[in-house]
């Protein structure tokens, strides 16, 4: 089997954030990117049901050919990364909340994580907390609603910028210092918090230091790509190839606003 692209995994949308990362930072890569629509939003599922519609769509992933795995969601990692590593032998990286970086940002200032309900109730999420957040100055809010936006396609900054705001209307945001964008959907948002939030306060997400390790990776295990004509992709939604150019154009559009 020609295993020479790497696959990009996530219940929708959210994952565009990863792959645009990953299209900066290697360029000369082929990629295949599968968005689970069918079974979209992951963070409002039962365990046990993400960890089987994951499984599933590896092993579509595995069957097209890849050499490296980026689960570009951090419910789908928190569940079930660890069990793909032992599945299969080459890389595969999962995302978490930023929140290590944000809390040495924060300079003993309060952070502030927004990811889905599923990633926050989980071990793995509050073992990353306990590890890194030794003067307790992480705080964390399940955002739904702004996963739902990004599904239903709603991009228009006058939309998403009041349902920001109401969500975070309880909130004393002088305390904080920096906002923790702990799902890949949010980051398709990043200017519309940029204008919701005071100018103080950071927005980080765990894209850029994702692919970063992804690369280190394929340089160490000599899987680096020299291709002259990388950088193409290839969309599936829930193991069918998109063929339809608005939705097609979607995706273009999302990769080049990430």
């Amino acid at each position: 089997m020609n295993t020479n692209k790497i696959g990009f995994l996530d219940s929708g949308f959210g994952g565009i954030t990863v792959l645009s990362e990953a299209l900066r930072q290697l360029p000369k890569e082929n990629y295949i990117y599968y968005a689970d629509i069918e079974h979209v939003p992951y963070g409002t599922k039962t365990k046990e049901e993400v960890r089987k519609y994951v499984f599933q769509a590896v092993e579509f992933l595995v069957n097209q050919g890849i050499k490296a795995l980026v689960v570009a969601c951090n419910t789908a990692t928190s569940i079930a990364v660890k069990e793909l590593r032992g599945m299969y032998d080459f890389p595969i990286l999962g995302m978490e909340p930023a929140v290590k970086p944000a809390v040495l940002n924060g300079n003993g200032k309060r952070v502030l994580v927004l990811a889905t309900a599923l990633t926050l109730r989980e071990e793995k999420f509050h073992n990353l907390v306990q590890r890194v957040d030794q003067e307790h100055v992480v705080d964390y809010l399940p955002f739904p609603e702004l996963v739902e936006l990004a599904e239903n396609m709603i991009f228009d900054y006058r939309k998403v910028i009041p349902v920001i705001k109401n969500k975070l209307a309880g909130i004393n945001l002088e305390n904080y210092k920096t906002l923790v964008l702990g799902c890949t959907h949010f980051p398709i948002y990043r200017n519309a918090f940029k204008q919701a939030l005071p100018p103080f306060i950071d927005i980080i997400d765990g894209s850029e230091g994702t692919i970063r390790y992804l690369k280190r990776l394929l340089e160490e295990r000599r899987l680096i790509s020299t291709n002259t004509d990388g950088g193409n992709v290839v969309f599936f939604d829930s193991g069918i190839q998109i063929q339809n150019k608005e939705r097609l154009k979607t995706f273009e559009w999302l990769i080049s606003h990430c």
